[in-house]
Formats: structure tokens, C-alpha cells, sequence
């Protein structure tokens, strides 16, 4: 916000003016892509721009706007897009590269808000143009490193068309065209705050009039844990909720009519609620209604919504908001109005924070989210209510006034193109920035890198010397990439194997303030991930550079403000490098210094600061001496932590860039830019406000790299000479000696011994908080080797029973090995009796097979010589006469006459040697049978023992224990392979006459 823009524009004119006269010299300022980057502070172009007394003249300054010469004119040409940055450097590009030839111009940029835009010929003195100052959508510059960085252009609405010119002029001095950028954004907020005042002065409608406005304010409550639910804070400044995740919410919303004819709200049926602006109507969540009603006083009406933020819906509103960052929410209320025809939508949008369920807000504020509503309604012909006969109205239009003043804003200022810097100034609140903010980019020109390693192969050629051109690429800034083996060569310890060393052996040894460093590690760069997380990489390889570093400098040891230094150098590189560089700042840069002799040194710093400030900065000077406001109490951090505590470290590194290559005076250089930049909001200021500028504003604007280069640069070009350095601190010594000399002895006496006693009572209260500390830790110890202990006989006996089980299952293993080895021996005898019995039923059936062959070769023998003998017989009956009469031809026989007698000798003999004969064989054969039913009850009785063994091993196979010696032997290869099943033997032929026996 910039408030008295005439006299600040006449204070920069002025400083402008006397710096030149002065022949003092200024660096240029690349200003790229400033497309509509109008609206920086006036410190941002008075302080680090080149002399322009030729360009800006306050004599000729006319009483309502600013008069800049030295122009040229390029010409107009109609664009299609207004607002769009390449149109303009397209239609810039070709009017600077035309044919037609520019001429000189006198540009007026008007003061006021009702002004306008003049485009005046030199030459001539005739006016060429007029635009008013709401007439002019849009402004940009030409880029950097083109031919048209020296041009800027703006584009304008032609009179009763919808047609847009854009105007191009070119700049003799190409670092003015900020300035001139700068008196447009100045010229469009006054422009834009009129309009919207005058919005709100006349849109306030009479009592007779179609405009009904309502009032309709948001609260949201939490449940508070007690039963109740509790107005959730708002923040002071921005007056976004602060939401707590997970806690169950109440929406409440107070609908009120301010003014024209009152009209009846009969209810509200829904309340809507959807994370995000610009919601469409299918994506907003109802909520459940829990009350709805007039208020106790009856002028407005009250809606209660039910919201559980822990739905999936919802997730956006649950999550945890990254600091310096809010997210929209928008809830609406359709309201039924008994004199509206169709419903009345109420929808409000706001931002909120979500936090931890156990934060504390300790600063917010009570102030109510309210809204203002303008509906326009038009009564409709023919009808009215049924019972009261009242008109009955249609919505024409229902705006909040918030929209009206964005579009005014809008609409007047060229669109979102002109606010980067004065968006981040509405950003800032009571939060201040936390340690390790801010990303650096690691993008560097080629070319640079190619000059950086060209310097840097002249540098490892003869290291001890600083190679030339050193200095203007430092103060341009290291490159990331190369900062960590710059730093090292610049401060001299890029191959200290001796302090590598030492380190390894430093870092094993006890510190007396490890509970401090401990403390301070977690407060160390909480935003930056490598730091952030409790017992990782980056926390641990902080404390022990800390601890470290406090047991090398006794005299000195760890104080407050290291660890944020050497958490810069951890970011570039390894700890035992970061420690050697740490030792060389402390000893030959002399920042240890500004710790000893009772920060002696650093009282010497404020007082040559603010000697600085009394001939640079001398009515900002003043200001803080009216304020009482010492350099102590806002620049001690400045000069104990290099700036690394409160800024971003994009800032930080180039800070510590300089710091290495000229010394620690450098801190002048950039505290005199940074009290320079900050002069008008300070002189502005109270002392509170003063303090917290320092503390939460300051370090916020440099969080964009272009601001922080800027910055720099800035100081790079402020003159601090070494030798008034040393004369103001002869001058504070001598000042001291002054003072001690005009102190009585007496009183000298007292402040030392208060001071001795301060300090025996903060070393008592350390005393006593290292007991409570040690008494804490060993009761803590005590517990937790009570636990261990009760855990150690809990494991001992659990070990014993082990044990036992252990021996048990060996014993019971034994046994079952044993049991195991008597039936394998069983097995095996039986198996060997059972083969043996094999062995000798194979052999009975073999012999009974032979006597059976024998037996039938025999009969087959007998029967061939009987039927050969009978033929024989036959052969000589047939041949004898006598004989043949009693064979008939067919073989039968044929009883001869012969006597009886006679015959019947013959027969009985014939039939005795046959029965003879047959008898034998029938002996022969039944002994033959009897062999073999002996021989089958064998088989039978051998086939039954054997089945009865096989039954017995494939019982003992089934068994768990036979299963395990089975595994057991498999796996050993031990296990001998069971006996093959005999076949069964091969049935005995049966004999001639076994079917008859």
C-alpha cells in the first residue's frame, strides 16, 4: 500500500537530484518481464535507479500529474487482445523496427484520480493524444536483452468502439521506464479507489428505489472438547479463519435487510458448502440443518449447519495449510422469500488456514465475516401475495459488493498483470517467516557458468592469489552449483586436512552445552526438509558440527545464532568441510569477536550502523531516536547469525557470498540497503510497529529472487569506507573511556557487581535447571532400567523354559531314536524270515512243477507205447485168420467161440496185471496229490504270515514317528529300500485225476 504517493514522489525526486549532483554512481537494473509490474514501492526505483534529472523534472511537474521528457514516440497500432503481453511486444517490436520515424514527446501521467493520460508533441507543443486514466487497460515493457528493453507501451479503449490501440514510446535512459511504469500504478490505485468509493456512495439505495441490500455475516464454531461449540479465530490482519483438523464444525449464518421495504424470509432450504471460489452448483456439499430462525431481536435471520470436515469431501478443508498459504471456502444459503417469486441464493467466499488440532492462538481477532448483498428486483404485473395482497417481485441481479470492487480494480488497473509486489504486501501477517524459507534456483546462465570456469581454472593454478574479475562475478552472485568449492577457496581452507583431522577427533568428545545445542537444533531452519525431521540426516550432522565447534573454542563455545550458519553450509556441503569453513568465519573473518569481552565488539557494530545511518539515512535517523529505537534491538541478528536467521535463503547465500569475499563490513552494506528500501513504511511506523516490520514484514519481502538480486545489488552500491569505519569506532571507544572515566567509581563498582550477580543468578538458575535436568534424566534412567530389568527376567525365564522344552524334546528324541532302531532290527529280522520262507516255497513249488512235467511226460510216454503196441496187436490179429474173425472192420472184437475156461484164465491174468499196474499209478498219484496239498497249506500259511508282515510295516509307515524316521533316513540317505513283493507263485497244474478226487 503506498499512502501520500504525491510526497513520496517528490522525496524520491529530490534524493534523485542530489545523488546526481553528487556524480555518485549507479549500477542499471534489468527489469525483465514487466508486463503490468507497475506497482512496485517507490524504493524500488528511487534507490537503485540511474540519475534521471533529464527525464523526471519537478519544476515542470504540473499540479496534477507527472511530467517525463526525453521520449520517443513510436506510433499506434490496433490490437485484438489488450490485455495480452506477447501482443503488445509483437505490435512493440514492429512499430520500433517501422519505417516511420519517431519523434520527441512530453508524456503527462496524471496524480489525480480523474486525470488523464496526455501525449504531447516538443516540437510543436501541440497535444497529440488524450486518454482518461480509466480509459487505459494496460502497460509493459519491452524485455531485457532485446532492442526493445528502452520501450514501454499501453494500450488504450477507443472512444464509443470496442476497438484497443496500444501507444509504444522509447526511453533515452532505459533504466527510467520502472519510474514511468511506477507513475501508472499509482495513477490506476487512485484511479480504481475513486471509482469504488463512489460505487459504494451512490449504490446505496433510497427506501423507494428497486435495490434491497442485505447484510449476511459467516461465523464458524468448533467443538471445544467441553460439550460446547466455540467461534473459530480469525486472523487480525486478513481476517481468514484458523480451522483446527478433525474437530466437528458448525456453520452459522445471519441474514439481515438493510434497507428499502422489508421483506419476509419464510426459511432456508440448504446450506451448501464446498472447499474452493468459483464453485460450480454440482460440486458444493449439502449440509445438515440444525436450527433456523428469527434472532432474539427479530431483525435478522439466523441459519445453523451441521459440517463434519472429516468426510472425503471435505479433505481439502482437513488437511494441514502450508504456512503463508490459505485456501478459499465457499458456503451459500437458498433462502425462500415470501415476496420473491424464485429462491434467493446467498454465497459467500473466504479464505481460511487449517491447523494442527492442538494449536494455540494467542493473537486473532473476534471481528465478524460479514458480506453486503445488492438485489435488484422488478415487480411483476398482474400479481401480488393471496393474503396480504403484497407486490410479488423477480431477481434481476444479486451482487456482492466485493465483486463490485474487483471489477472496478480490474477493469481500471489493466487486469492481474500490475500487483505482484503489492500482492505479497497484502500476504503479510502477525506470522513471521520461518528459518530455511525460500527456494534457489539452480538455473545459471551458460555463459556465466563458462566464465566462473574459466575463473576457476586460473584460481587452482595459483591458489594463492585471487584470480581478477573475481569480485563482479561474486557480487553477481555464486551460482548453487559452484557455491560450495567457491566458499571454500574464498575462505582459504579448501584442502585443510589438518582441520578435516581434527574434526573426526572433536566430534567424539563430551560438550557441557550439548543440552543447548540439542535445544537449538530443532529450532534450526524448521521449513527446509533437511532439517526439519527429528533424529535425520540434517539434525544430526548440525549437532555434532555445533558440538564440534564447542569444544574447539573454549574461550567462546556454542552460542546462540551458530546453528542457523552452519545450517547454510550444510546445505553445500559435507560436515567436515562445512567445519573447517565455520572456523575460518569465526577466527579471520572475526565474528567470534562480537562475542567476547562482554559483546563489547558488537555494541561497537551498532554504534558505527548507526553513525552509517546518521549521514546516509539522516530523518530515518531522527525517526528512531524520537521512537528511542536502538540498532540493538532490531539489528542484533543482523550481525550474530549473518542475516541466516529471519530472511530467505536465496538472500542468505548471496549475503554469504559477499561475506567471504570482502569481510564482515559487508553487513553494512546490506543493512544500510535494507533500511534504505524500508525508509517510508518505517517513518510511518511506531515503535511497536517499528519492531514488528523488522521482525515479520522485512524479511517477507525478499522472498522472490528477483526482489532479493535486487536487494543486493543495491547494496553492492552502498559506500561504506573502511577508514570512517575505524574513526567511528575510535569515536565509540573513546566514548566508553569517556564513560568510565565520568562514572563515579562507586556506581562503576555497583553495575559490576549487579552485573556479577545477574550472572551468578542466571548461572545458579542453570545451575538448578542442569540439576532438575540430571535429576529428571536419572529418575527417567531409573525407569528405564526398571523396565529393562523386569523385561531381562521376563526373557531369562522365558529362556529356561525354553531350555527345559529343549532338553525334554532331545530326551523324548533319544527315546524314539531307540525305539526306532529296536523296530528296524524287528523289521529286519522278520524281513530276513520271511525271504528265507520266500526262498524255500519257491523251491517246494519249482520241485512240484518238475513232478508234474515228469509225471505228464511219463503218461504222454505210456499212452504213445500203448497206442503203438496196440496197433501193433492189432496189426498181427488182423493178419492172422483165426484172429481176424473176431475183430470186426470197425474195430470191434468179437468173442470167439473158444471155451469158456480157457478164456476166462487168460482174461483173469490180463486183468491182474492191469489192475496191478494201475494200482501202482493210483499210489504214485495219490502221493504225488498229497505232496501237493502239503505244499499248498505251506503256500497258504506263508502267503498269511507274509500279508500279516506287510499289514504291520504299512501300519508302521502310517506313524508320526515313522513318518519323521522316514524323512530322516531320505534325507541322510540311510534309509534302506524296502523289500520288493514277491509275486504271487503260478497255480499248479492239476493232475489227470484231481477233478475226480
Amino acid at each position: 500500500m503506498f499512502p501520500n504517493e504525491d510526497e513520496q514522489m517528490e522525496k524520491a525526486t529530490k534524493e534523485i537530484l542530489k545523488d546526481s549532483d553528487k556524480d555518485q554512481k549507479w549500477d542499471t537494473v534489468d527489469c525483465e518481464h514487466l508486463s503490468g509490474d507497475c506497482r512496485q514501492p517507490p524504493e524500488a526505483v528511487s534507490d537503485s535507479q540511474p540519475s534521471m534529472h533529464l527525464l523526471l523534472d519537478p519544476c515542470t511537474t504540473e499540479e496534477d500529474s507527472v511530467l517525463f521528457n526525453k521520449l520517443m514516440y513510436l506510433g499506434y497500432m490496433k490490437v485484438i487482445a489488450p490485455r495480452s503481453e506477447s501482443e503488445a511486444l509483437h505490435a512493440m517490436a514492429v512499430l520500433k523496427n517501422s519505417d516511420h520515424s519517431p519523434f520527441p514527446v512530453t508524456l503527462y501521467v496524471p496524480n489525480i484520480p480523474d486525470g488523464s493520460v496526455r501525449i504531447i508533441d516538443q516540437s510543436s507543443s501541440t497535444e497529440i493524444a488524450s486518454f482518461p486514466i480509466y480509459k487505459v487497460l494496460f502497460c509493459v515493457r519491452g524485455q531485457n536483452g532485446t532492442p526493445e528493453c528502452d520501450c514501454f507501451a499501453f494500450t488504450e479503449s477507443c472512444s464509443g468502439t470496442e476497438e484497443f490501440q496500444i501507444h509504444v514510446f522509447s526511453c533515452e535512459i532505459k533504466e527510467a521506464v520502472s519510474r514511468i511504469l511506477y507513475s501508472f500504478s499509482t495513477a490506476f490505485r487512485r484511479s480504481s479507489k475513486q471509482a469504488s468509493d463512489h460505487v459504494k456512495d451512490n449504490i446505496f439505495p433510497t427506501p423507494d428505489s428497486d435495490v434491497f441490500v442485505f447484510n449476511v455475516s459467516l461465523e464458524v464454531r468448533e467443538d471445544d472438547g467441553k460439550g460446547n461449540f466455540s467461534p473459530v479465530p480469525k486472523d487480525r490482519e486478513k481476517l481468514f479463519f484458523k480451522l483446527k483438523q478433525g474437530l466437528e464444525k458448525k456453520v452459522v449464518i445471519t441474514v439481515q435487510q438493510m434497507s428499502n421495504k422489508e421483506l419476509a424470509i419464510e426459511r432456508c432450504f440448504g446450506m451448501l458448502l464446498s472447499p474452493g471460489r468459483n464453485v460450480k452448483n454440482s460440486d458444493m456439499h449439502l449440509l445438515d440443518m440444525e436450527c433456523m430462525g428469527k434472532s432474539n431481536d427479530g431483525k435478522a435471520y439466523v441459519i445453523t449447519g451441521m459440517w463434519n470436515p472429516n468426510a472425503p469431501t471435505f479433505l481439502v478443508l482437513n488437511e494441514e495449510t502450508p504456512k503463508d498459504k490459505h485456501v478459499y471456502m465457499t458456503v451459500a444459503v437458498d433462502m425462500v422469500v415470501t415476496e420473491v417469486i424464485e429462491p434467493v441464493r446467498f454465497l459467500l467466499e473466504t479464505l481460511v488456514h487449517v491447523y494442527p488440532a492442538n494449536q494455540r492462538f494467542w493473537y486473532f481477532s473476534r471481528k465478524t465475516y460479514t458480506e453486503t448483498f445488492y438485489m435488484r428486483l422488478k415487480q411483476c404485473e398482474g400479481k401480488s401475495h393471496a393474503n396480504a395482497g403484497d407486490a410479488i417481485y423477480e431477481v434481476m441481479s444479486l451482487h456482492r459488493e466485493s465483486e463490485r470492487d474487483e471489477e472496478l480494480v480490474s477493469s481500471s488497473s489493466g487486469g492481474d498483470q500490475i500487483s505482484p509486489q503489492e500482492d505479497d504486501a497484502e500476504e503479510e501477517s502477525d506470522n513471521e517467516l520461518s528459518s530455511g524459507t525460500g527456494d534457489v534456483s539452480k538455473d545459471c546462465p551458460e555463459k556465466i557458468l563458462y566464465s566462473w570456469g574459466e575463473l576457476l581454472g586460473r584460481w587452482h593454478s595459483n591458489l594463492g592469489l585471487r584470480p581478477k574479475g573475481l569480485s563482479s562475478l561474486v557480487k553477481s552472485g555464486v551460482p548453487e552449483a559452484l557455491r560450495a568449492e567457491v566458499w571454500q577457496l574464498l575462505a582459504g581452507c579448501h584442502d585443510n586436512q589438518t582441520m578435516l583431522d581434527k574434526y573426526r577427533i572433536l566430534i567424539t568428545k563430551e560438550s557441557p552445552q550439548e543440552s543447548v545445542i540439542t535445544r537449538d537444533i530443532h529450532r534450526t531452519f524448521p521449513a527446509h526438509d533437511y532439517f526439519k525431521d527429528t533424529g535425520g540426516d540434517g539434525q544430526e550432522s548440525l549437532y555434532k558440527i555445533c558440538k564440534a565447534y564447542s569444544v574447539y573454542d573454549e574461550e567462546i563455545g556454542y552460542c546462540q545464532g551458530h546453528s542457523f550458519l552452519v545450517a547454510v553450509l550444510l546445505l553445500h556441503m559435507p560436515e567436515e568441510q562445512a567445519f573447517c569453513v565455520l572456523v575460518k568465519i569465526m577466527y579471520d573473518y572475526g565474528l567470534r569477536d562480537l562475542y567476547k569481552n562482554n559483546l563489547e565488539d558488537l555494541r561497537s557494530k551498532f554504534y558505527q550502523l548507526e553513525r552509517l545511518m546518521q549521514e546516509q539515512l539522516p530523518d530515518l535517523y531522527s525517526h528512531f531516536l524520537e521512537l528511542n529505537l536502538e540498532a540493538h534491538m532490531y539489528a542484533s541478528q543482523w550481525f550474530l547469525t549473518l542475516f541466516t536467521a529471519k530472511f530467505p535463503l536465496c538472500m542468505v547465500f548471496h549475503i554469504i557470498d559477499l561475506l567471504l569475499y570482502e569481510g564482515l563490513n559487508v553487513i553494512f552494506n546490506v543493512a544500510l540497503a535494507l533500511l534504505k528500501t524500508s525508509k517510508e513504511d518505517l517513518l510511518q511506523a511506531d515503535f511497536e510497529g517499528a519492531l514488528k516490520f523488522f521482525r515479520v514484514q522485512l524479511p517477507k519481502r525478499y522472498r522472490a529472487e528477483e526482489n532479493a538480486r535486487r536487494l543486493m545489488e543495491q547494496a553492492c552500491n552502498v559506500k561504506v569506507p573502511t577508514k570512517k569505519l575505524k574513526k567511528y569506532e575510535r569515536e565509540y571507544q573513546m566514548m566508553r573511556e569517556n564513560q568510565l572515566q565520568q562514572e563515579d567509581p562507586l556506581d562503576r563498582y555497583k553495575k559490576e557487581n549487579r552485573r556479577l550477580q545477574e550472572a551468578s543468578m542466571r548461572l545458579e538458575q542453570e545451575n538448578d535447571d542442569l540439576a532438575h535436568e540430571l535429576v529428571t534424566s536419572k529418575i527417567a534412567l531409573r525407569n528405564d532400567l526398571d523396565q529393562a530389568e523386569d523385561k531381562a527376567d521376563v526373557l531369562n525365564k522365558e529362556l529356561l523354559l525354553t531350555k527345559q522344552k529343549l532338553v525334554e524334546t532331545e530326551e523324548e528324541k533319544q527315546k524314539q531314536e531307540e525305539e526306532t532302531a529296536q523296530l528296524k532290527e524287528i523289521f529286519r529280522k522278520q524281513l530276513e524270515k520271511a525271504e528265507s520262507e520266500i526262498k524255500k516255497t519257491a523251491a517246494i513249488i519249482a520241485e512240484y512243477k518238475q513232478i508234474c512235467s515228469q509225471l505228464s511226460s511219463r503218461l504222454e510216454k505210456q499212452q504213445t507205447a500203448s497206442k503203438e503196441e496196440l496197433e501193433v496187436v492189432k496189426g498181427k490179429v488182423m493178419a492172422c485168420k483165426h484172429c481176424s474173425e473176431i475183430f470186426s472192420k470197425e474195430g470191434t472184437l468179437k468173442a470167439p467161440a473158444v471155451p469158456r475156461e480157457s478164456r476166462g484164465m487168460e482174461t483173469d491174468d490180463e486183468k491182474d496185471a492191469l489192475k496191478k499196474q494201475l494200482r501202482e499209478m493210483e499210489l504214485d498219484l495219490a502221493q504225488t496229490k498229497l505232496q501237493l496239498v502239503e505244499a499248498k497249506c505251506k503256500i497258504q500259511e506263508l502267503e498269511h504270515q507274509r500279508g500279516a508282515l506287510m499289514s504291520e510295516i504299512q501300519v508302521a509307515k502310517n506313524s508320526w514317528f515313522s513318518k519323521t524316521l522316514s524323512s530322516i533316513k531320505t534325507a541322510t540317505g540311510t534309509q534302506p529300500p524296502l523289500p520288493q513283493q514277491q509275486p504271487p507263485p503260478p497255480p499248479m497244474p492239476s493232475s489227470p485225476k484231481e477233478g475226480s478226487t
